[in-house]
């Protein structure tokens, strides 16, 4: 049950990583640092977006309009720290 709890526990952190880099890569595209017209880059962000993305609608839905700023990779990484806190000090130590 510990090997679960390891695997849930390292998707969880890979997915924040993929948060970051979704992240980045939209600001280096909207400043014009990178070609969206590059195959590599789009593949690389078409891939970002979809995975990121299922679980950042909602939290944009719920979230009022900011002027053109998105706390909601942020907020998702906060309640996905909280998910590994609460497996890390609450699960974790219970299984055998």
């Amino acid at each position: 049950m510990r090997a679960i709890l390891d695997i849930i526990l390292l998707v969880l952190q890979l997915y924040i990583w993929l948060l970051i880099a979704s992240a980045v890569l939209s600001w280096l595209v909207a400043f014009n640092v990178v070609n969206t017209r590059n195959q590599v880059v789009s593949t690389i962000g078409e891939f970002l977006y979809r995975i990121t993305e299922p679980a950042l609608r909602p939290i944009r839905n719920m979230m009022p309009n900011l002027g053109g700023i998105d706390l909601s990779p942020v907020i998702l990484i906060l309640l996905i720290l909280l998910i590994q806190n609460v497996i890390v000090r609450y699960i974790y130590p219970n299984v055998f």
